[in-house]
């Protein structure tokens, strides 16, 4: 029952996703920048055919099977999780990274690109969106509860097979 309770946050943070990207073409696509707070943030619309920040520019093709694997091998560690409260955090995480895995894969096979729109003006901050805020946020959060809140040995059920009789 809890998965199926993660599978709807999914759905829920890719709605917003989606949402927010949908607004965007149809409110700011071939006009000017929204300012939100002069010459610090503004909304504008940019065509990503890139990663996150506009990297490997031009490998959507390799991108898209690149998602898949990664999503492919979040869904295997995401099962493979016990239904322990110590890993709650983890399973918040894997479900912010997956929900902007697949808000960005969604415009990848629609669109050819990403649809890119926060932009800080103030730091020249590349461009992008709510999908990259859930994955770079979570992959730096997923980073700092690796060092500092789980152990070595809270990993070992990614190496154990399950025992007979037990889950």
């Amino acid at each position: 029952m809890k998965k199926l309770r993660h599978l709807f946050y999914i759905f829920l943070l890719l709605g917003f996703d989606q949402l927010t990207k949908y607004l965007v073409v149809t409110k700011l696509k071939g006009k000017d920048p929204f300012q939100i707070i002069s010459g610090v943030l503004q909304l504008r619309y940019h065509e990503n055919d890139g990663a996150v920040w506009g990297i490997m520019s031009g490998k959507i093709g390799f991108l898209v099977v690149l998602t898949l694997v990664i999503m492919a091998g979040m869904v295997f560690f995401y099962l493979k999780i016990p239904a322990k409260k110590q890993y709650d955090a983890l399973r918040i995480v894997l479900i912010f990274i997956g929900a902007g895995a697949i808000g960005n894969f969604i415009d990848r096979i629609l669109r050819n690109f990403v649809v890119d729109f926060i932009y800080f003006e103030l730091i020249d901050f590349p461009i992008f969106n709510v999908a990259d805020m859930y994955i770079t946020c979570s992959a730096a959060l997923l980073i700092i509860l690796s060092i500092f809140y789980y152990k070595d040995e809270d990993f070992d059920f990614l190496s154990k097979k399950k025992e007979e009789g037990h889950e």
